[in-house]
């Protein structure tokens, strides 16, 4: 079975393009591609609520495209999931965000998890997918690094100030697993768990990109998709 998938990019700049492709390229098997595309419009990045709904139409466009060019799945790279609730509404492939693979993959590993996100803008809309998702007593924190998007391109900042809030995540909050809480810090996951390990913090530390993409091949493969019970098909 050869799968296809797109990758959507819900910001009007492709600067994060090649990581995303160098972090999930060791998750694929020889028989899934991907494809990797910008939306044209909107904002920049995404750091709060505003930032996605600009965006969220121009994702929905992108993906009703993907469809029609024969992909079997999506993944919207972003851990807000930027426009993929309404999307799901007028795509029978399916389509993921960041979050909820995250998440779940979390709870299945571990009793409770934090987020280690970027800005204090995404902190209570980071908190509200918990409360959505009825998950709120997983939840241990949300610690912030104080980093913007584009600045988790400084890979080695990033993975400092990751590693030090997911110590205190751990230890100060009872984090038995860590979900980094923006798509930008691709590549950043591995180098943090390697870290904890070292000083005795053996702990799964969820990397939203890869998560994500390996869940969307599992649901591809068992060709599941979002229901027509509960997102009801628009034209």
């Amino acid at each position: 079975m050869s799968i296809k998938i797109k990758i959507i990019v819900p910001i009007n700049n492709s600067i994060f393009n090649g990581t995303f492709k160098e972090a999930v390229m060791p998750i694929l098997t020889p028989d899934v591609t991907i494809d990797i595309e910008n939306i044209p419009e909107g904002q920049p990045c995404i750091e709060n609520r505003y930032d996605s709904m600009i965006n969220a139409p121009h994702v929905a466009k992108l993906a009703k495209k993907a469809e029609a060019d024969g992909f079997d799945g999506i993944y919207v790279s972003d851990m807000d999931f930027c426009g993929v609730e309404a999307t799901r509404e007028v795509v029978d492939i399916p389509i993921i965000g960041g979050f909820e693979p995250s998440a779940y993959t979390a709870m299945l590993l571990a009793q409770h998890f934090s987020i280690i996100t970027i800005v204090d803008s995404v902190v209570d809309m980071q908190r509200e997918h918990t409360r959505t998702f009825g998950i709120t007593e997983n939840l241990a924190s949300i610690r912030v690094v104080h980093m913007s998007v584009t600045a988790t391109h400084n890979h080695e900042e990033a993975v400092e100030k990751v590693f030090v809030e997911s110590c205190k995540a751990i230890e100060e909050d009872g984090a038995r697993a860590i979900i980094l809480g923006c798509t930008g810090f691709a590549g950043v996951a591995q180098a943090v768990q390697k870290r904890l390990a070292e000083e005795e913090k053996r702990i799964p530390v969820m990397d939203p990109n890869c998560t994500a993409v390996s869940y969307l091949i599992l649901l591809i493969r068992n060709n599941l998709s979002q229901s027509r019970l509960t997102y009801f098909r628009q034209s």
